[in-house]
């Protein structure tokens, strides 16, 4: 048990939070009684040195008396106290004209070196004594520290005036008063002070650790063992578990993250159950994903060589029509020409105005001409083909709808092939729509994918599943109406399918009977503009 707490987090806590206040207590401590006895030997100082002031001024009436006697009796009343140890009266040249201890009296201060067995000291003088005023702390023999305040006696003008003094005026100092006191007392205090202050920190030690003990296992140790053996549980896969939030401080984050991990836990555990148990139905959604892949290459490969098929079939039909074209308008202009058979070479020009139409339509799908890129805004060429369209959505009845998101980028697009894929679009929205309807456009940017997408939804007849399929393929068309006299060819789909292709985008189709059609069209955005774009975010954020 004690080496088990002797690595446990309290014990830790507690050894290193106990050395740190010891350390600070034992500082203030020492500081504290260091100071306090400054201060009590200042205050020893301050009043020895009263003591020297109040025995000169209550001894100047008597010495200029020349009552001696009196005066050492004064003095000898003021060394019986028991802060006071020894005064002296010191001439200039250094003799003892009076001492508390008889034996000095007459003494020069070299002399002075027996014990006085009336003061019971054995040191009264310590080495180097210097005349004039002067403060200084010996010891005696015993150890005891003794204060020594030495005073000047000033010739005063009262002195050298009166006339039992035959000093003269020039002379400034008469003599010397030395007034001695123990400071046995100052060290009484000092070390009541410090045990005071020793039983206090210890006291305040204690109570300081048991507080802490109490704290950190209340507040630390409970609620980290109780994660532990959450990790426990969560290692062994236990995951409906969760720990009990008891505080809103750190360790009730700390708990409030190991619950979210753990539910984290439990829902990837969750969905890896539901994905293994689901792989089949995701190996099918990845096959026809898949199939609709290869239904695309497939489609792309049949355009190209149909492409060059068309285009050799168009350039041979293309001369004989121009030849067919040019007699049939001549033979309509003879003015000979009754009224029944200009009919019959009206209608000749006419179906051959139709029959190049169509080559054009061929000759403009075998076409593969790389786009004219330019950066240019995708809703402005919207606006301009609708422009071309409204003609057609006016005749139908249909109204257009327009939502085109804020701060659209321009991309790199060839004008004039976007205009023909959108009124490709937009002419076949308006044709599902005979008997009117509603038309919306939405254009927006997908940045996380790079794509600007534009959605044409119809509220048309719709398509079936079975020609869903083909919709893109040439010369197959859903119309069962002419537009202006002219069927459909089913190559708008197919050309606008390889203009977009060309651009690097895609185009899809979703439609259901009776609920309309929706045509997207994705273009990526040009990494020139995405630059721009991302510099004048960083310039923002900045």
């Amino acid at each position: 048990m004690l080496r088990a707490f002797s690595k446990s987090l309290i014990s830790k806590y507690i050894l290193r939070t106990g050395i740190v206040l010891l350390v600070t207590i034992s500082l203030f401590a020492f500081f504290n009684i260091s100071t306090l006895k400054e201060i009590f030997l200042q205050d020893a100082k301050d009043d020895i040195e009263t003591v020297s002031e109040i025995i000169l001024h209550t001894t100047h009436f008597q010495m200029l008396k020349d009552n001696r006697p009196q005066a050492y009796e004064m003095i000898n009343e003021v060394c019986s106290h028991e802060k006071i140890d020894r005064i002296r009266l010191f001439s200039t040249a250094g003799y003892v004209h009076f001492s508390t201890c008889e034996e000095e009296i007459g003494k020069r201060l070299e002399e002075i070196n027996t014990p006085c067995e009336e003061c019971n000291s054995e040191v009264f003088l310590p080495s180097n004594h210097p005349l004039g005023d002067s403060r200084r702390i010996f010891h005696n023999a015993s150890g005891e520290e003794i204060l020594s305040v030495t005073t000047e006696i000033r010739n005063e003008p009262s002195c050298y005036t009166a006339a039992c003094h035959v000093h003269p005026p020039d002379v400034k100092v008469l003599g010397f008063l030395e007034v001695q006191g123990s400071l046995a007392n100052i060290g009484v205090q000092a070390s009541s002070y410090r045990n005071s202050i020793a039983t206090f920190g210890i006291t305040l030690l204690l109570l300081v650790i048991v507080c802490l003990s109490w704290m950190t296992q209340s507040l630390v140790v409970h609620p980290v063992h109780d994660l532990l053996l959450h990790a426990q549980k969560v290692s062994n896969l236990e995951l409906d578990s969760q720990l009990q939030l008891k505080s809103n401080d750190e360790i009730g984050e700390l708990s409030e993250a190991f619950n979210d991990m753990t539910l984290k836990l439990k829902e990837t555990r969750d969905e890896n159950q539901e994905l293994t148990e689901t792989l089949e139905a995701k190996v099918i959604e990845r096959t026809e994903q898949i199939a609709n892949v290869s239904d695309q290459l497939v489609r792309s490969e049949k355009l190209a060589s149909l492409g060059q098929l068309v285009a050799g079939i168009a350039h041979e039909i293309n001369n004989p029509l121009a030849g067919i074209l040019m007699f049939a308008n001549m033979f309509a202009e003879d003015k000979r020409l009754e009224d029944s058979q200009r009919e019959d070479a009206l209608t000749i020009v006419h179906e051959t105005n139709r029959c190049a139409d169509i080559v054009k339509r061929l000759l403009d799908f075998s076409r593969t001409s790389i786009p004219d890129k330019r950066l240019r805004s995708l809703s402005a060429i919207m606006e301009s083909t609708l422009a071309l369209v409204s003609h057609h959505a006016s005749v139908n009845d249909v109204e257009i709808i327009r939502h085109y998101g804020v701060n659209l980028p321009e991309i790199e697009v060839d004008p004039t092939q976007m205009e023909q894929v959108f009124i490709n679009l937009l002419v076949n929205a308006c044709h599902a729509m005979p008997l009117g309807g509603r038309m919306a456009i939405i254009m927006r940017a997908d940045l996380k994918r790079d794509r600007l997408i534009t959605t044409i939804e119809d509220t048309g007849q719709g398509i079936s599943d079975e020609n869903l399929g083909r919709i893109f393929d040439p010369f197959f068309t859903t119309k069962n109406q002419e537009l202006n006299g002219v069927g459909g060819t089913g190559l708008g789909l197919s050309v606008s399918y390889g203009i977009i292709e060309n651009h690097g985008g895609q185009i899809l189709v979703q439609s259901s009977v009776g609920h309309g059609t929706v045509f997207t069209v994705e273009l990526p955005i040009s990494s020139l503009q995405r630059t721009a774009e991302d510099n004048f975010i960083t310039d923002q954020s900045a």
